[in-house]
């Protein structure tokens, strides 16, 4: 691809947090960024590097400028287990400070790369819970973007939420409406992200940085497309002028069964196996239920989606993630001989699925998903309906996205939060009709016709939102000519990009009480 004059210097530095739902978008939206012409260095760790490299390796192989900077992650200095490189491998939720606090000590040897690497660096891509990034991109000079992991919609639930402070006001159970949104949209305080209800002052302090992070940034970039959420994506310009891009559904940049196999972990199924087993089922017949993989549930409830899944009478694919119940479970599993009756129509996998692999095969007929962002976005690109699940963070904002917004959904009837921890205690909040009788709407052919017509509608949509000339393909065109024109001004002796004034004004505090104070001298 020809590179427009002055492009083939440009440089993008992308920051992911090193969680999946967060690190897999980014890569591949460090893909979609190459394929334009500019060239981009991913920072992350060893072993967050072994989830993807062979993806990246093979873009460079065929001549991308893309590459990986990995930086040692120092689990043992802030009181991790070795190794513990990504929060999904966290053996509590108690220790998310610890790793976030690791997280910063890679300040310092990120700002060493950029001052001494070659081109140098135009701006930084970072991904919102990260928010001393502000700080290193001033530092170096140049534009800091955050990168949201969620919708426009959820960023603005939560913005109006927060603003109002109307979640302050209501009991745990009582529905309110969000306000100051383009749709009537009803939630209750126990159904609300961690964000907004902040369950100690060190989690709070971290919400403002990150706030005030945010309102310093030069922009706001979302894995999202246009034509999905364009009163939302309005609203967010609207409290960031022009500068928000919807560069998505960015897991489209992988086009070959071996990209959509290989993204994100290691799999622990063959995949041809498993397409081999798809491949037996007919078109739109087979439902797959994954939860996340930060979301638990306990070995109760887990055999209560297993029996929903028995009873649908329907072939499936089943993904238990790795968790810390796992032998309960599976004593359970094969008391109840579920996989003994089940084991000619459905296929179980435990850990890590190839998910965008099996959400294109076109035997899946429909998705039982905890409504993470990542999935609820490989869902639609799919065109797939969808049973709704939402576990824990902004995920029931998803699912009234979902059912309200795009209406190509249906609940099986959660009702509260569940964070990490907190599962056994909960046992099982949702029954296995519930479950079953949202795989019946949705799967059924009358029953589930406007939702499977929609949600294909939507797929076309996805696909063609990244193709030339239409509205993600745009916005990354628009987003690289932006930082190219901050360079050139830069260059001709224009007024330098900083933003740590702007944060400091933005978050009501001094340089004495910066991000410092909290980064760990563990080197």
């Amino acid at each position: 691809m020809a590179s427009p004059t002055g492009l083939q210097q440009l440089h993008f530095v992308l920051i992911p947090l090193m969680c999946p739902g967060h690190l897999i978008p980014m890569v591949d939206m460090a893909r979609l960024l190459v394929e334009h012409g500019v060239m981009v260095t991913l920072i992350t760790t060893p072993l967050n590097a072994i989830r993807f490299e062979a993806i990246i390796n093979r873009d460079i192989q065929s001549g991308l400028p893309i590459r990986i900077l990995k930086l040692r992650f120092p689990c043992v200095e802030a009181g991790l287990p070795e190794g513990c490189e990504n929060m999904d491998a966290l053996p509590s939720p108690k220790l998310s400070k610890n790793f976030f606090d690791a997280a910063r000590v890679l300040q310092q040897p990120i700002e060493k790369f950029l001052e001494e690497t070659s081109p140098a660096p135009n701006c930084i891509i970072s991904d919102r819970y990260l928010p001393w990034t502000i700080y290193t991109a001033s530092k170096i000079g140049i534009p800091r973007l955050a990168f949201d992991g969620t919708s426009c919609f959820a960023f603005m639930c939560s913005y109006n939420i927060k603003s109002s402070r109307i979640h302050e006001k209501v009991s745990d159970s009582e529905y309110f409406v969000v306000p100051g949104l383009p749709d009537r949209i009803e939630v209750t305080k126990a159904q609300l992200p961690g964000t907004l209800n902040a369950g100690s002052v060190t989690f709070k302090d971290m919400l403002d940085e990150i706030k005030a992070a945010d309102e310093a940034s030069y922009g706001l970039v979302f894995n999202s497309f246009q034509e999905l959420e364009e009163r939302y994506v309005e609203e967010c310009r609207k409290v960031k002028g022009d500068k928000v891009w919807c560069v998505g559904p960015v897991s489209l940049c992988n086009k070959d069964n071996i990209d959509k196999g290989q993204r994100g972990n290691k799999t622990s199924i063959d995949e041809k196996e498993c397409l081999k087993w798809l491949n037996s089922w007919p078109s739109k017949s087979v439902v797959y239920a994954c939860l996340g993989t930060l979301g638990c549930m306990s070995p109760l409830q887990l055999i209560e989606l297993g029996l929903a899944l028995e009873a649908s009478k329907r072939p499936f694919i089943w993904v238990i993630r790795d968790g810390v119940n796992s032998n309960e479970f599976e004593k359970l599993f094969y008391e109840e001989g579920l996989e003994r009756r089940t084991k000619d129509i459905g296929l179980i996998i435990r850990g890590w699925a190839p998910q965008v692999l099996i959400l294109s095969h076109p035997a899946i007929g429909g998705f039982l998903t905890h409504c993470g962002w990542n999935s609820i976005l490989e869902g639609v690109s799919a065109g797939l309906p969808m049973m709704t699940w939402p576990l824990l963070a902004e995920q029931f904002f998803n699912e009234q996205f979902v059912l309200r917004i795009l209406r190509i959904g249906e609940k099986v009837g959660a009702s509260i939060v569940m964070n990490r921890g907190e599962e056994k205690q909960c046992g099982v909040m949702v029954k296995r009709e519930g479950i079953r009788k949202a795989i019946q709407m949705v799967m059924d052919e009358e029953e589930g016709k406007e939702k499977k017509k929609r949600a294909k509608e939507l797929g076309e949509m996805a696909n063609k939102a990244l193709e030339g000339g239409e509205s993600s393909y745009r916005n990354i065109k628009l987003l690289i000519e932006d930082i190219l024109n901050q360079s050139k001004s830069k260059k001709k002796g224009g007024q330098r990009v900083t933003h740590e004034e702007g944060f400091n004004k933005a978050s009501g505090i001094t340089s004495s009480l910066s991000f410092m104070k909290f980064t760990l001298r563990l080197f």
